[in-house]
């Protein structure tokens, strides 16, 4: 995969997303999201890759938007521009393989809201959140209205997103925004190690653990547990069930294929 705003390696089953516009803080465009959403559709497909770390580098996760281009913009034109960022926050929050954010410096506005469809955040202790819409007379228009109050509660994040105060890493964790913080010259080998983790579990577990978690919250509780329930009983017409109840019993560990 040749990109020019991302660069995306796969080591040992790992593949790490990189945002590569340094000279303007990994500042999101329509281009970005465009190779996001590209790089997200072909990994998703790539059974050798097992999981999926999108990271900034150890400055800057993503700053924003480019606001200078959006300044001019329409309501129309913004409607139309928005798409790109909308498709790709889809394509890696419904990835069937887990997708990890490390983030360290900024991530603010849509760069926020892209560690919101990952599914685990590890933040550096230099990493910096925020949703500054609110003082541009404007809103989190990536989703940041929706997924944040499912993470943090909807009092916690009125608060930030009325107030588009910055947080750093110490209050993100506090808040349940990100699931750790560690020295940023540990954040990609601690997001690799967590991969690494997850890409050993049984891949069509995982899968249908991720489905029932992000479709439970759309659903009441009955409905999800109905869903929860099939997605359970599906799993035993699988190789990995019968590899790792195997496993277990045999004291060993479970040789998983991903069927």
């Amino acid at each position: 995969m040749d990109y020019e705003t991302v660069i995306v390696e796969i080591e040992d089953g790992i593949a790490i997303v990189t945002l590569n516009r340094p000279e303007v803080l990994n500042a999101l465009s329509g281009q970005v999201f465009n190779e996001l959403a590209d790089a997200a559709s072909i990994l998703a497909d790539d059974d050798s890759v097992r999981a999926v770390i999108i990271t900034g580098g150890e400055k800057v996760f993503a700053a924003g938007a480019d606001i200078k281009m959006m300044a001019s913009q329409s309501a129309v034109d913004v409607a139309t521009s928005i798409r790109p960022s909308k498709i790709a926050f889809h394509l890696i929050e419904t990835m069937k393989k887990p997708v990890i954010a490390a983030i360290a410096g900024y991530a603010l506005g849509g760069g926020c809201e892209l560690t919101l469809v990952t599914d685990v955040r590890i933040a550096a202790d230099t990493a910096q959140f925020g949703l500054p819409e609110i003082k541009l007379g404007i809103l989190p228009g990536g989703g940041g209205t929706q997924r944040l109050p499912k993470l943090i509660g909807a009092g916690k994040a009125k608060e930030l997103i009325f107030s588009g105060d910055i947080i750093d890493a110490e209050e993100a964790l506090r808040i349940g925004l990100v699931n750790k913080v560690v020295p940023v010259s540990d954040l990609m080998a601690e997001a690799k190690k967590m991969a690494k983790k997850f890409a050993s579990r049984g891949a069509v577990a995982l899968q249908l653990a991720k489905s029932c978690i992000n479709e439970g919250l759309q659903m009441d509780l009955e409905i999800g547990l109905q869903y929860e329930h099939k997605c359970f009983s599906l799993l035993f017409a699988t190789e990995d069930q019968k590899e790792g109840m195997a496993a277990f019993i045999e004291k060993r560990k479970p040789k998983f294929k991903g069927k």
